[in-house]
Parts: structure tokens; sequence; C-alpha cells
């Protein structure tokens, strides 16, 4: 019989290869690859029990019961709390806090009268207790160790029987037994699956705090990701106060739910109005500023966007996105252009997404397109307009989902106007705002005072409005000499 090969897999993109090479192959990274073991060698020849099967119909309807926090943003994003016997992972990038609201996670249950251990192995016990200590948190039913040894962390937490035990970080949990350095691909998994036995057999919370990669994704080449019940992003620039905890993964609720910290010096704290804390600074009367209406799981945010339109001094004008998708601004700088006859060839297009939040949704093509043409002209928009659209590529207006959540929104904040898709079935009513409809990108810029009769081209250093025929909208706008 042949001799088995050794196996080497890379701890940052998890691909495996039958020896060892100072730089992976399939990400491009040094010094990750790492010895797997021997499966056979760390299973033995111990007899294992059979599994025990149970019947459907014979369990017990025990209900939904979940851990509730103080947090109301944290539970919001959960469905309500935490699961008992589910595992939570949180991830973020390193300074964005993820361990202050673990760390407030466990105040938060500790005041309710629950038993937490929070197992810190990068931190000392003293270092995480002047946190504490500064955050102002109750810390007699909160129990700390700094073990990193997945087994005697499991045996100490067994022994506590605790009702939420926080692991920070996941990479500083190791199994001696394997041959590999903490951190690696082999020992994620190990570690994991053992937390996730414990987690399912004690009924007990586990979360852990997972570290991140350069690309953004969590360490481990989506290994945890896959294993555990909830997966939680922690998101925001160090520099800004606001952080928005968006849930990827959910078992237990919506996937699509985002709750909205502030940084204080007291810690994380819930924004109850996440759309006047990011309208609070805005200029009303300055061009390139649209205002669009996003839907977070249930939770609609009113954000604004602006953009910056000036001309390009290099050969390959820039398209910079913050906070939306790079690729979707091309696109709808390329129906400005085709559609619109908007010139933008020649200049560098910014568009930004204040207060951080990131837009993954089509509903705010409309408002992002008008704030470009509002950059373009120099004209400003008014004030109590929310835009609420989706554009084609034949510069068509589509309607969007939740319209009656999101006018609801706008009403309720001051907004008297909003410019929405035409044809989208029976208008919903909403007291206090009046829809504007528009066919198309044209008519929408039309409606809100940017556009005139046509399409425009630049002449000279500023632009001019140039009048067009009414069959001349099929036609390739673009001015000829």
């Amino acid at each position: 019989m042949a001799k088995p090969r050794p196996t080497y897999q890379c701890r940052t993109c998890g691909a495996a290869f039958v020896r060892w090479m100072g730089q992976c192959a399939s990400c491009g990274e040094w010094n990750t690859l790492d010895l797997v073991p021997d499966p056979k060698k760390l299973r033995g020849s111990v007899a294992r029990p059979a599994a025990l099967i149970q019947q459907l119909s014979d369990l017990k309807d025990e209900g939904d019961d979940r851990l509730p926090a103080l947090i109301y943003e944290w539970d919001r994003v959960l469905g309500g709390g935490m699961v008992p016997g589910s595992v939570v992972l949180l991830g973020g990038d390193p300074g964005v806090g993820k361990s202050t609201l673990a760390l407030q996670l466990a105040g938060s249950m500790a005041a309710l009268g629950r038993r937490v251990v929070y197992a810190s192995g990068e931190e000392s016990p003293h270092q995480v207790g002047m946190r504490a200590r500064r955050l102002s948190l109750p810390s007699e039913a909160i129990g700390i160790t700094s073990e990193t040894d997945v087994d005697a962390l499991v045996a100490g937490a067994a022994a506590q029987s605790p009702d939420l035990v926080v692991v920070d970080s996941i990479q500083s949990i190791w199994d001696p037994e394997l041959d590999t350095a903490a951190g690696s691909v082999v020992q994620l998994r190990e570690c994991a699956l053992r937390l996730l036995r414990f987690a399912k057999s004690q009924q007990v919370a586990v979360l852990l705090i997972g570290h991140v990669t350069k690309d953004g994704s969590i360490a481990g080449p989506k290994v945890l990701e896959h294993m555990v019940d909830v997966v939680l992003y922690l998101e925001g620039e160090r520099l800004q106060a606001y952080r928005l905890l968006r849930g990827v993964k959910n078992r237990f609720g919506a996937t699509n739910e985002v709750g909205v910290f502030e940084m204080q010096a007291t810690g994380l704290v819930g924004v109850a109005e996440p759309s006047v804390a990011f309208l609070c600074d805005r200029m009303p009367e300055s061009s390139g500023s649209a205002i669009v209406v996003a839907v977070e799981g249930t939770r609609p945010i009113l954000v604004e966007v602006q953009a910056l339109v000036t001309r390009s001094t290099i050969a390959v004008p820039r398209r910079v996105a913050n906070g939306i998708d790079a690729n979707r601004l091309i696109l709808l700088t390329a129906v400005l252009s085709k559609r619109a006859g908007i010139p933008l060839h020649e200049m560098d297009i910014h568009v930004n997404v204040v207060g951080g939040l990131r837009i993954d949704e089509t509903a705010a093509d409309l408002g992002c397109a008008l704030a470009i043409l509002s950059s373009f002209r120099d004209t400003p928009l008014d004030a109590q307009t929310v835009a609420i659209g989706e554009i084609g590529l034949a510069g068509e207006l589509r309607s969007v989902g939740q319209m009656d959540l999101r006018l609801r929104e706008a009403a309720k904040l001051g907004f008297r106007t909003a410019l929405v898709a035409e044809g989208s079935g029976p208008e919903p009513q909403v007291a206090g705002i009046g829809l504007r409809s528009a066919r198309s990108l044209v008519e929408a810029a039309k409606l809100a005072g940017i556009l005139t009769s046509g399409p425009s081209r630049t002449t000279g250093d500023g632009p001019a409005t140039v009048p067009r025929s009414r069959n001349a909208d099929s036609e390739q706008a673009v001015g000829h000499d």
C-alpha cells in the first residue's frame, strides 16, 4: 500500500497542497501553509457510542426562548435576542469596537441576573477589568479567564453553568494536540467545533469574535461562517462616531437587519432614530445632494447621497464610490450620458453616502443620479423631496418594494414630496407627503427642476441647455458641433 502523503493547507484561503511552499499558489500569501495532521491519529481506536435517534413528534415545543439584552439594537439585529444553544460570530475591522460591544453585552446579561463567562485570549483579566470599570459595567456575575486551551476553556465554562460564553477571539484559542499554530484553518475548525458541541449539548449561547483579513472577510476562509448559527459584522470607520451592526446569516431571524450604534466615552450607544442622526448636519441648499430612503431589514433609513462632479485633469476620469457599489455608479453614469445627454466622459465623479452607511439596494439609483446631475448643473434639489426608484439601462424608472414603509418614514421626518416611478400599481396613500411620478430619468430630472426641455451638452467651461425635438429622445444624446 502506498504511503499517505502529507497535506498542507493555507490558513488564509484554505487551499490544500501535497508539499510545503513558501508562497500559496492560490491566494499569493507568503508563509501561510500549515501541516494538516492525520485524522486517524487524532481519532485513535476508541469505540464510539451509537448516535441517539429521536422522533421529531416526541420533541416538546419549548417556544421561542431567547436571551434578550438591554442593548436594543443588538436584540433587533438578532430578532429578539440570542437563542440558547446558538453560536454567534461577530467580525469587524481592528479597532471598530468588537470587544467593547461584547463586554457591554456581557454586562447587560449580568445585569439581568444571568451568568456570563468572558474568555479573553488576547488580554489579561486585569485589562478586561479596566475596560469594564471604564464602561461602568456590573461585574458580579461575569467570570473572566484568559485560558486559550479549548478543552480547558470548555471544562471551566461547563463548571460555571453559564447562560452566555464570550470568546475574544476565536483565533487566539488553540488545541495543543494539533501540530499547527493558533489561528490556522485546522485550529479554527477544531476549536469552533468543540465550542459548537458545548453550546448545543449544554444549551449555552456562545459569542465568538473573529478577526478579518485584508479583503474584509473573517479569517479562516469562511470556515466559521458555515459552522455557526449567526454571523454579524460590525462596520464603520474608526474616525467616525457611528458603527453599523449588520446581520449576514441568521438561522433564527432576518438576515438583513442593521443596528446603528454611536461610539461614546461610555461605549457603544444604540441610535433609536438613525435617519435623524444621518441628516442632522445636512446643508439643504447645496448642490449635489439628494435624500434617498433605504430599507435595511424592516427599518427604513433616510440618508443623504452626495455627488461631486468636476472636470478631470487625467486621460481616464475617476469614478469614486463610497457607500454604493462602484459598478452601479459606472452604470448610472453611462445612463446619464446616453439617455439624458449629459457629457460626463471628461468629468471626475465622486459619490458618497453620508454617515458611513452602505446601500446595496437599487432603490437609491434615482437619488444617486439626481445628485450627480445636480452637481453637474450646480443646481440644488428641493430640500423637502426624497427620491425613490430603480433606473434601468433604457433610462426608465422602475418601482421598488416596501413603498408604504419608505413614504411613512419620509413623512415622519418632515419631507413633503417624493419622486417615484410611474405605473407601479395602486399608489400608496400616505398622509403628509405628495407623490410626483415619472416614467424615465429625464422626466424625473425635469420634475426636480434640473433639466428643462431636453438633454444638455457642455460648451466652454459651463453647461448649456440645448432644445431637442420630440423624436430625438430615442437617438443617441451626444452634442455635435
